[in-house]
């Protein structure tokens, strides 16, 4: 394997471990936390969508995700799949 290739991989492997969307930082997240201590965990939210008052955002991917509903600004309840 070349070097530039297997630099290419490290890099890879050493992104995918860093990734917020893990086991560790859902432990983390508890009811009434600020949407604004949630961002700060995990990051930016892929995706969000909400009415009147609530929020559901979801962080990860279709194989590994973190969704939290929030109700106002505060955390409602949370869900994980495929986490690490």
């Amino acid at each position: 394997m070349s070097p530039r290739r297997l630099a290419l991989l490290a890099t890879c492997v050493l992104l995918a471990a860093c990734s917020k969307i893990n086991q560790e930082n859902y432990a983390k997240l508890k009811a009434g936390m600020a949407k604004s201590e949630v961002e700060s965990l995990l990051g930016s939210p892929s995706e969000c969508a909400g009415a009147i008052g609530l929020t559901s955002c979801t962080w990860g991917d279709d194989k590994a995700f973190i969704s939290v509903q929030f109700a106002g600004d505060k955390v409602l309840m949370f869900s994980g799949q495929g986490l690490k």
